[in-house]
C-alpha cells in the first residue's frame, strides 16, 4: 500500500534561482550595476538556498574568490544560481553564478561566481546541525570537492588576515565612510543585511582607489569576506578601506567594518575583505595606475601582506588567477 504523501520524505532542493531585471536604481558609479549590488544579489539567493535546506534562520559567515567578469547592465534579464555543493554539522557551501543579457536572450553570459558559507542557527543564535548534502551526479562531486579543497586555503587565508593589525603608523592612501545602520538595511532576521555590508565594503573600495590614482575604478575581484558578528540596526557603521598593495593594474584595498551603539564610543570589528580595484579611462579600458611603494614598517608589513595572499590563493586546486591577481618579478602583477 502506498504511503500517504504527507508521510513520503521529500528530498530537499539544494538549489535555488532568482530571476529579475536590473533596474535603473541599480545602476552605479561605474555606469553599470557595481560590484557591491551584485553581492547583495548574490546573498540573498544563498540565503533563500541555505534555509530551504536547513528549514531554519541561516547567517553569512564567508564569501571567498569572487571573481567579477563582463558588467551587469540596467535592464538585463539577470539569473542568480545558488547551488548548495558541501555540508558541514552546520555549515552549507553554497556555488553562486551571476549571469545576465538582454531580454531577447541573445547575448548572455556569466557575469560573476563565488563560494559562499552560510550558518544554520536556532532561535538562541547558536549554530545547529543541518542535513548533510549527499552528491548525486558527477557534476555534484565535482562541486563538492573543490569545495572541500577550499577549506585549507580558506582556513590560511583567514588565519593571513586575523594576524595584521591597521594603525595610523600606515601611510597609505586610506578612506573611512561612517554612517548610522538604517532601518531599509535590515534582512530576515532583525540585523543588517551581509549583502548590503559588502555594497559598503565596495564603496569604500571604490572611493579609496579612485582617490589614490584619480581614474574611475572598478572592482574586478573581493575575497577573505569574513563575517565576524552581526550588525545591529541603529549602530554606527565604520568602513574603513586602505591601500596595501599596487600591480601594474590593480590596486589591493584592505577593508574593514566595524560598529558599535551611538551611546558608546566602543566599536567592534564586524566584517573583514580585501577587494582588488582596476583603473578605467573614459572608454572604460583598463589602465595602469602609480605605484606604491612602501614608506613605514607597516605599510611594508602589509605589502607582504598581500602578496602571502596572492600566494595563498594561488595553491587552490584548479584556481586560474587572472592576470592582474598574479605574483610577477620585481612585485607588480
Amino acid at each position: 500500500m502506498t504511503a500517504p504523501s504527507s508521510a513520503v520524505d521529500t528530498p530537499l532542493e539544494n538549489s535555488v534561482t532568482l530571476r529579475f531585471l536590473a533596474s535603473p536604481t541599480d545602476l552605479g558609479h561605474s555606469g553599470s550595476v557595481d560590484a557591491g549590488t551584485v553581492l547583495e544579489w548574490v546573498d540573498k539567493a544563498a540565503y533563500a538556498a541555505a534555509v530551504g535546506w536547513a528549514k531554519t534562520y541561516c547567517v553569512t559567515a564567508y564569501v571567498g574568490n569572487i571573481h567579477f567578469a563582463d558588467p551587469v547592465v540596467v535592464g538585463d534579464l539577470v539569473e542568480v544560481e545558488a547551488t548548495i555543493v558541501h555540508t558541514g554539522t552546520s555549515s552549507m557551501h553554497i556555488r553562486t553564478v551571476v549571469s545576465s543579457g538582454s531580454v531577447s536572450g541573445d547575448d548572455g553570459g556569466k557575469r560573476s561566481e563565488c563560494l559562499v558559507i552560510f550558518v544554520a542557527v536556532g532561535p538562541d543564535g547558536k549554530p545547529v546541525p543541518v542535513p548533510a548534502f549527499e552528491p548525486r551526479t558527477d557534476a555534484e562531486r565535482l562541486d563538492s570537492d573543490h569545495a572541500v579543497a577550499r577549506i585549507a586555503v580558506r582556513k590560511d587565508i583567514v588565519e593571513e588576515m586575523r594576524r595584521q593589525e591597521y594603525t595610523d603608523a600606515g601611510t597609505a592612501e586610506r578612506t573611512v565612510l561612517r554612517f548610522l545602520a538604517a532601518p531599509t538595511d535590515v534582512n530576515w532576521g532583525g540585523k543588517v543585511h551581509g549583502g548590503t555590508v559588502m555594497d559598503w565594503i565596495d564603496e569604500a573600495a571604490y572611493v579609496c582607489s579612485t582617490r589614490y590614482c584619480g581614474l574611475d575604478t572598478v572592482a574586478v575581484f573581493s575575497g577573505g569576506v569574513r563575517f565576524l558578528k552581526p550588525l545591529r540596526i541603529g549602530d554606527v557603521v565604520e568602513v574603513e578601506a586602505r591601500l596595501v598593495y599596487t600591480g601594474h593594474k590593480g590596486m589591493h584595498v584592505a577593508v574593514h567594518v566595524r560598529s558599535g551603539s551611538p551611546r558608546s564610543r566602543e566599536m567592534d570589528l564586524t566584517t573583514t575583505c580585501l577587494t582588488v580595484m582596476v583603473a578605467r579611462d573614459d572608454e572604460g579600458t583598463a589602465v595602469p595606475v602609480p605605484p606604491w611603494a612602501p614608506r613605514s614598517e607597516e605599510d611594508r608589513r602589509l605589502h607582504e601582506h598581500a602578496r602571502n595572499l596572492l600566494l595563498i590563493r594561488s595553491r587552490a586546486p584548479g584556481s586560474v588567477l587572472p592576470t592582474h591577481l598574479r605574483p610577477g618579478s620585481g612585485g607588480n602583477e
